[in-house]
């Protein structure tokens, strides 16, 4: 089974500085737009102006795994934990009620592009990050694991039954990713146009596949994307 959610059926926000997409969040969720897609309770895209902040606020216990597709960001917890994230940078942070988070886009001058993928937790997790850089040539022409339970492979460790990966795929590259039993995988893309059985999916579009062996989905031009395998 397919679900389908359009870049233009996310729920949007840009009445303040930065823009924000959101495919799934409690903000977003309406009866047409749920609020997750199994485990995976957070899909969001943001775009940060020169200097400005964005603030996740205490919430739901999760995983939260951040990448920056372009620019640079400065990150902060309630806890006093610090960092610096580059383009082609994915950091995990353990989120809860009691813990606050914040971005900041450092330039002057250009805008700052990311991504956010929450993975709900049932219990409370204690506090942890860690931060990776993952190379083009490792996530070119085909799925790269960069975050996992078992952190293998050289991926991000996580706590929950997720694993994300990024691909950065050419022209005409067909991709299958296969699927357990009981599980499912959204795919997200990033850039560029890709399809999934007679679907045509563009930038912002994601779809789920649930109940079926593989997700498999073949680029149409240069594209980037990331996929969400869960229980």
């Amino acid at each position: 089974m397919i679900t389908l959610r359009r870049g233009t059926d996310r729920y949007d926000d840009r009445r303040g500085k930065q823009e924000v997409w959101l495919t799934f969040h409690a903000l977003a969720s309406t009866a047409a737009s749920p609020e997750s897609f199994g485990g995976l309770t957070q899909l969001a895209e943001i775009r940060l102006p020169p200097g400005s902040t964005t603030r996740n606020r205490p919430q739901r216990n999760a995983e939260l795994i951040t990448y920056v597709l372009d620019g640079t960001l400065a990150c902060e917890d309630s806890l006093g934990h610090t960092g610096l994230m580059q383009a082609g940078e994915f950091r995990r942070m353990t989120v809860g009620p009691d813990v606050s988070s914040s971005e900041t886009n450092l330039s002057r001058v250009n805008w700052t592009h990311l991504f956010k993928i929450g993975l709900g937790s049932a219990v409370r997790l204690p506090p942890a990050q860690e931060q990776k850089r993952f190379s083009v040539a490792q996530r070119r022409d085909g799925l790269c694991l960069v975050a996992s339970a078992t952190a293998r492979a050289g991926s991000i460790g996580i706590r929950e039954d997720g694993l994300v990966y990024s691909a950065l795929l050419r022209p005409g590259q067909h991709v299958v990713h296969d699927l357990r039993e009981g599980r499912r995988a959204w795919l997200h893309v990033v850039s560029g146009e890709v399809t999934l059985r007679e679907l045509v999916l563009t930038p912002g579009d994601g779809a789920g596949v649930s109940a079926e062996r593989s997700a498999s989905f073949t680029a149409i031009v240069e594209s980037e994307v990331l996929l969400v395998d869960l229980a």
